[in-house]
């Protein structure tokens, strides 16, 4: 059966018309397209006219060797992957050949499958490396100034900070109600500041317990303790040149406070079970919906990092505050979500639009966000109109069904109002309970597995 052709093409660079007949025919069976060149300057003229994947080259050739070959590729095809070929006797020339960025080297006589696997791995490392190098565009596409919703007074003046303080490495405390998008502030903040090439480490300390916290952020020995089977690198390590945002910072534990107050005054700390210290360069980024300043003269949380960390402080404010937005948020949503659902995208009724102003959001831009998404996806025509809204938009939740139910004049869709109300009890349970599925499931008088079925279902998702 013939070989699938691949589009990846090689170029095989040696003086030795054998050696090239060779790899020539390995390469091809295994499905590569393979073009050949004698000595170095042949190579460069071939690689001026088209771009190669992968150049295979010998190190030593009459004329320019295989170290000019390589000289050319970096300056004028850094996209092309570099394999040396070389001799037991020329292994420091080979080492020197890594240093100057090839990808590896192969010594002679080559053995196919070592031939084949370094090409591969070559080919498989690039390509990772392009589409890390197109999320990261995307990423600072996503998150430019432009690309921010809302031109009320409150969130321009967000906008303003977060434009301010990019540039620099100050800490910076994000403070705002759940689905606000304290995160989206967080990412903005990296991904137009100068570490924006390098990582950005996001860890929820209100979703991870203590024990395991320490372990994620700081990292951990061989050993360290039970279960402790490998050596763990920890969020500060991974983070180290980059970004690292604290969401919820304000549910860590105090053992944990201490901790982190060090790594913010010394940039430095010391993985769990080791005594070397690990030094980092990182910028910290926190975020929390609680009053920290309450926890601080309550005790619960530590006067000294509550200041470490409240360098810059950006108050994010509630949806209800900039209703303005609204519309604004909404015709963002519809056009972002009827693209990623391939759905057409629908205007809204001012009926809808009345309606969807007059709601509170408890859950600010994150229950828009879900609200619109539902309903371009469940509403018929091409409007949204007032019927197609929620049951919790409609008026439809009261805590007291019986009394706060009323059938709308031109009647309802009993199944979505159904849906929707169930829907809203839970959140309603959920909210009450802190998001503590078991107590929730208590308040509804249904089993645990059973409410979390119901959120899978349902999409339903706790607070950031």
């Amino acid at each position: 059966m013939a070989t699938k052709k691949k589009m990846e093409k090689i170029l095989l660079v040696d003086d030795d018309p054998g050696v090239l007949a060779t790899l020539t025919e390995v390469l091809s069976d295994a499905g590569y397209r393979t073009h050949t060149a004698t000595d170095g300057a042949e190579a460069v003229a071939e690689l001026d006219k088209q771009f190669f994947d992968v150049v295979v080259t010998d190190l030593n050739m009459p004329g320019m060797d295989g170290m000019g070959v390589l000289k050319h590729l970096q300056k004028h095809s850094q996209d092309t992957q570099c394999l040396v070929l070389t001799g037991f006797g020329s292994i420091r020339n080979s080492v020197e050949a890594i240093k100057m960025g090839a990808f590896d080297y192969i010594t002679k006589p080559v053995k196919f499958d070592e031939l084949l696997h370094s090409v591969s791995t070559a080919i498989k490392f690039k390509r990772l490396e392009r589409e890390n190098t197109i999320l990261k565009k995307q990423l600072k596409k996503k998150y430019r100034f432009e690309n921010f919703v809302g031109d009320s007074p409150q969130i321009q003046r967000v906008f303003e900070l977060i434009e301010k303080v990019a540039d620099t490495d100050s800490t910076v405390l994000i403070t705002g109600e759940s689905g606000t998008g304290k995160e989206l502030i967080a990412r903005a903040i990296h991904y137009n500041s100068p570490r924006r090439d390098d990582p950005m480490v996001i860890i929820n300390c209100g979703a991870i317990p203590e024990e395991l916290l320490e372990s994620e952020l700081f990292g951990h020995e061989k050993g360290a303790f039970t279960g402790a089977h490998k050596t763990r690198i920890g969020r500060f390590e991974v983070a180290n040149g980059g970004t690292i945002f604290l969401d919820e910072i304000g549910d860590m534990s105090p053992n944990l406070q201490v901790k982190l107050l060090r790594v913010i005054q010394e940039q430095a700390f010391e993985r769990i079970g080791s005594t070397r210290t690990m030094h980092v360069d990182i910028r910290i980024l926190a975020a929390t919906n609680k009053d920290l300043m309450e926890a601080v003269e309550k005790k619960e949380f530590r006067e000294d990092l509550y200041y470490r960390l409240n360098v810059i402080p950006i108050e994010v404010p509630p949806l209800r505050d900039r209703k303005s937005d609204i519309p604004l948020l909404i015709d963002f949503f519809i056009n972002k979500l009827a693209a990623e659902k391939e759905r057409p995208v629908k205007r809204i009724s001012q009926a809808a639009m009345n309606a969807l102003m007059g709601h509170h959001w408890p859950g600010n831009v994150r229950e828009l966000e879900n609200v619109v998404e539902r309903v371009l996806i469940l509403s018929s025509g091409d409007t949204i109109d007032k019927e197609d809204l929620p049951a919790t938009i409609l008026g439809l939740d009261s805590k007291e069904p019986e009394a706060g139910l009323k059938l709308p004049s031109g009647g309802i869709r009993f199944d979505h109002a159904v849906e929707e109300y169930e829907k809203n009890l839970i959140v309603q349970a959920l909210e009450e309970a802190n998001w503590v599925k078991t107590q929730a499931a208590k308040l509804l008088h249904i089993n645990r597995t059973t409410l979390v079925e119901k959120m899978k279902r349902k999409n339903i998702r706790g607070p950031n």
